[in-house]
């Protein structure tokens, strides 16, 4: 058995950073007038999932600071879903839907 060394090897950690990659990919082709509002609260909720966890490893010695930034964390992935929810209404990205079920 072998100890994780750093938030790099969670799973959780990979799967969000994952996601994120894929969120900024697909939000390349969001429509222009969304470069400042939509596409960019979702690439930077969906990148904060990534920066909770990481810094959440770095406090988890003390248990109120690590459970404050899962909970930080969670709220971003909710957030992050919010704005999947909403680029799904644009009509050139109804194709997101299987980006969605993914993040």
């Amino acid at each position: 058995m072998s100890w994780i060394q750093n938030h790099e090897e969670l799973e959780v950690y990979q799967l969000a950073l994952e996601a994120a990659m894929r969120i900024f990919q697909v939000s390349r082709n969001f429509p222009r007038e969304e470069i400042y509002s939509l596409t960019d609260q979702m690439r930077r909720s969906s990148r904060s999932v990534c920066a909770n966890i990481a810094e959440a490893w770095r406090k988890r010695r003390y248990e109120a600071l690590f459970v404050n930034k899962l909970n930080d964390a969670e709220a971003e992935a909710a957030e992050t879903q919010t704005w999947i929810c909403y680029a799904m209404w644009l009509p050139p990205i109804r194709n997101w839907s299987r980006v969605a079920s993914d993040v």
